[in-house]
This record gives C-alpha cells, sequence and structure tokens, in this order.
C-alpha cells in the first residue's frame, strides 16, 4: 500500500510457497474526537501519576514493575526482562495451516481487521497466485504468527486486489452463549404474531451501505465546539419519550399497517442493515 506504513511486515509461507507481505490497519479510531483533561482553575492539561495505593505516595518510573495478583492476595512480581524472555521470539512468518469455508467462523471470534498486501515486487505474482487460488475454492485460510509480542491466530480471505486479514480471538475469551441468554424464558408465539412480525421484517428488507450510517455523537460534539468557539448559547436537546408497548398484536398491527391506514416505511432501505455482507458467519457453541 503505497506511502503507508505496514504495522508488520514478514513472509506469508503455505508449504515451500513464501512471498513477502505486510500487514496494514484496515479499521482505525484515530480520527475520532478526543479530549484532554483539563484544570478548571488553570487551563493546563493534567498528567496522570502513578501513586502507592497504601502510602499514596508517587512511584518512579523506575519502581514501577507488573505484578500477578494471585486468589490468595499475594502478587508475583515480573521484572521487565523476564517478561521479554517469556515473549515467544518471532521468525516473521505467518504460516497458513489449513484452509476452510469462508462462513465457518463465527463472527464472535473477529477480532481486528487488517489490509495483507504484497511487500515490494519480488513476490507480487506468488501473492496473485495464493490470492486467486483462494478466490476460485471460495477458501479462507487459518493462519499462525507472532504479532506484537503474542501468538496470534488469523483468517486471511481474497478481497479485490489483495487479503483481508481478522486476528481472531481466543476460544476463552468468547463467552459462551448460553451464560448469556439461560436466564431467557421460554416463551411460544402464536402464528398471527409471528406472521405480523415477519410482514414487518419483509417491508424493512434493504442492503448494507456503511456510508449511510452517521457517527452521531462525533458530529454533535464538533457543533458543540463550534458554537462554544463562537460564543452561542448550549440547547439541551429535548429528552424523546420512550415508547409504550402496552398491547403487543396492537403494536404489531400498526407497525405493519394492518391498524388503519397504509404500513410506514415501505419498501427497501439502504441505511439499515437488514442484509449484511458476505462475510464468515456462523454459530458459536453453547
Amino acid at each position: 500500500m503505497a506511502g503507508e506504513r505496514a504495522n508488520w511486515k514478514g513472509f506469508l509461507k503455505i508449504g515451500e510457497l513464501a512471498c513477502p507481505v505486510g500487514l496494514y490497519t484496515a479499521a482505525s479510531t484515530s480520527s475520532r474526537i478526543a479530549f484532554h483533561t483539563i484544570n478548571r482553575e488553570t487551563g493546563n492539561r493534567v498528567r496522570r501519576e502513578f501513586v502507592d495505593s497504601a502510602t499514596g505516595k508517587p512511584v518512579p518510573r523506575d519502581d514501577q514493575v507488573k505484578g500477578y495478583a494471585l486468589d490468595d492476595d499475594r502478587v508475583v512480581m515480573l521484572e521487565p526482562d523476564e517478561i521479554a524472555r517469556a515473549v515467544p521470539e518471532s521468525d516473521k512468518t505467518l504460516s497458513v495451516e489449513a484452509f476452510i469455508p469462508c462462513d465457518d467462523i463465527d463472527t464472535l471470534y473477529f477480532d481486528r481487521p487488517y489490509y495483507l498486501a504484497p511487500a515490494g515486487g519480488a513476490g507480487q505474482e506468488a501473492f496473485t497466485v495464493i490470492r486467486e487460488a483462494m478466490r476460485s475454492a471460495s477458501v479462507a485460510a487459518l493462519a499462525r504468527a507472532v504479532l506484537f509480542r503474542r501468538v496470534r491466530s488469523l483468517m486471511l480471505r481474497a478481497d479485490d486486489e489483495g487479503l483481508i486479514a481478522h486476528t481472531l480471538n481466543y476460544d476463552y475469551e468468547v463467552r459462551s452463549a448460553a451464560d448469556a441468554f439461560s436466564d431467557l424464558p421460554d416463551i411460544r408465539i402464536k402464528k398471527d404474531m409471528l406472521d405480523l412480525a415477519r410482514h414487518i421484517v419483509s417491508t424493512k428488507a434493504g442492503t448494507f451501505d456503511p456510508s449511510a450510517f452517521d457517527d452521531r455523537y462525533e458530529e454533535a460534539v464538533a457543533t458543540l465546539v463550534r458554537d462554544k468557539l463562537a460564543g452561542k448559547a448550549v440547547k439541551r436537546p429535548k429528552e424523546k419519550r420512550a415508547p409504550k408497548v402496552v398491547d403487543l398484536m396492537a403494536a404489531l398491527r400498526e407497525s405493519a399497517g394492518v391498524a388503519g391506514g397504509p404500513a410506514k416505511g415501505r419498501g427497501k432501505s439502504t441505511a439499515g442493515a437488514a442484509k449484511a455482507p458476505g462475510k464468515p458467519r456462523g454459530k458459536k457453541a453453547a
């Protein structure tokens, strides 16, 4: 990617086939509005300081070490060089271990997206062969590499002229659905209710268009800053009343347009994400 610095450089390796590649950030929050913490009295920025939780005294940087807390309230202190020795050595290789169907991984396991592109002209042909082989077979690659001082698993898939790489969460990092939904009651839905709900869903059918989604928080903060710079009074927005659902069937009928008048919002919507893009999906076992 011309003019952009790679987050990581190494080799994409499949068996004896290898090519130099670079990993580039695909999604970033760097453009979001950020705040500083300011001393209201002086207008100066404040800085954070680490203090001893018992004595309240500041702790110099050289005396700050990592600590691993045990269940019995003891703490194991780890020196920087000890942690460095425990970190696996990087061989700068992104090794493909298997090819899987593109929809074989639940999106719950997706961590961060990256672009994977050839680094230099020497490996472009090998990169293209790998990309087109994956595209024609409609498969994704499971790969492993030491990234940012950790062993990470990644899923690679063909996209346009390059590859999309997603770092993957470990299984222990993803909560089971059973934990989240265990308290939900077993409710039997009447057929006429379900038919009305399906009708509402069909009238709201649309396509996913990320450009149609506005970051209203960013816009509101930018407007607030401009108004304060211009000396304008800041107006408090009116609070929206929460909708009251008295009768579920009546609400369904009204939403479906069968309770006095045509349904609102008929037709396809481009702002809603009724149809998600064809990215890997699946179901996590409970």
